[in-house]
């Protein structure tokens, strides 16, 4: 028993008694009164290292926060899930305040590894097929140094160890549908696949608007009947529904007449109600699986992403003329530099295209006749 620096009486438990020895005890006992004589609070200590706050406890709050609400309907349900997934059973025991930067890297090479991969029932007929990989690994890592930042600013965490540590670069979807045959082959594929029944109409569909519109996967596959407009030939959704909505608000997709007869074809349900209906559960349509099939049967490369069509979307209208402004407005992006990296693509094809014919041209005015253009190498650095 003692008093602490400022006169408050404590009484300090050493032990239970038959698991000390008395000589135990009296070793315990001095070393708490010199911490006592050095300004100390043993007991006040040991309260704190009771009821600390766990990795869990500061995800729970995050996941009640407004900064969390604030996120996409989308960004929520995959944000949710690398954390219940991947971050609780990896850290969510250990005590906040004693996170240290090699717990981050060890977390990071146990997603990477595979060691939180999992097949989970998610419902009646539903499931989470969790694989790990590297690029989990980053994203989830990128979760948590978000979590631990916000912690810090409403005081449930002193520091932030996930910031120093290096993650790698993303890797760069480059793999694009360059041209018309690529398309032909995407759409007799479904087709195909539809026919057989290996895949359900509402996914070849699903899969057929997100190549005919540049749409992410979930603003088509999780569409519901009231965002949509037959008229103006428009889905409008909510800032809520989409990645970049904190910033530019609601988002308008425009439907194309493929696009707009392939939705009409689909049974219309109540408004809220997706429109590309899924087979169970809850939640819109799950479209790896479905997509790995589809570009198998259609001959295109393995490289190339559900999110390519995007891409090969983008692509397709830079070359065809548009504008920045007009490739922003299509895709909904929210910064201009996001934009660029497809006018950078028409200006390498422009490039080329002056390469060529101006080697013939150069030729001719020589009296030689036209050699074929062969892209140097870079120099290799000394």
């Amino acid at each position: 028993m003692y008093r602490n620096r400022y006169g408050k009486f404590r009484r300090l438990t050493l032990g239970r008694y038959g698991k000390l020895t008395i000589d135990q005890a009296r070793v315990l006992a001095k070393q708490a009164a010199a911490e006592v004589a050095a300004g100390g609070d043993p007991a006040a200590a040991k309260q704190r290292d009771r009821s600390a706050l766990l990795v869990n406890d500061v995800l729970d709050e995050y996941l009640k926060s407004g900064a969390f609400a604030s996120k996409a309907d989308t960004t929520r349900a995959v944000d949710k899930g690398r954390i219940d997934r991947h971050l609780r059973p990896l850290l969510g025991t250990r005590i906040v305040e004693t996170l240290k930067p090699e717990d981050i890297r060890r977390a990071f090479a146990a997603i990477r590894d595979g060691k939180t991969a999992a097949n989970i029932k998610t419902g009646s007929r539903g499931r989470a097929i969790v694989t790990g990989g590297e690029g989990a690994a980053r994203m989830a890592i990128r979760v948590l140094r978000a979590i631990l930042s916000w912690a810090m600013r409403e005081g449930l965490a002193e520091s932030n160890p996930a910031t120093g540590v290096q993650l790698g670069a993303d890797g760069v979807r480059s793999t694009i549908i360059e041209d018309a045959e690529g398309y032909t082959a995407l759409f007799r594929a479904l087709d195909r696949l539809q026919h057989q029944r290996t895949i359900r109409a509402p996914v070849a569909d699903c899969i057929r608007v997100l190549a005919l519109t540049g749409a992410r996967r979930n603003e088509i596959a999780a569409a519901r009947w009231e965002w949509l407009d037959t008229k103006r030939g428009t889905l409008t959704l909510p800032a809520s529904a989409h990645k970049t909505g904190k910033h530019t608000g609601s988002k308008t997709i425009a439907l194309p007449a493929a696009a707009l007869a392939i939705v009409a074809r689909q049974p219309e349900g109540k408004p809220a109600d997706f429109i590309f209906q899924p087979a169970g559960g809850n939640g819109p349509l799950s479209l790896t699986r479905p997509w790995q099939l589809t570009r198998t049967e259609a001959g295109l490369p393995e490289t190339l992403t559900l999110h390519g069509l995007r891409h090969s979307f983008a692509t397709q209208l830079a070359t065809q003329g548009a504008s920045a402004a007009q490739l922003m407005g299509a895709l909904g992006h929210a910064q201009l530099s996001t934009t660029g990296r497809y006018l950078k693509t028409v200006d390498d094809a422009r490039r080329e295209v002056v390469e060529r014919f101006g080697a013939g041209i150069a030729a001719a005015l020589k009296g030689d006749e036209a050699g074929q253009v062969v892209p140097l190498t870079e120099r290799r650095k000394p």
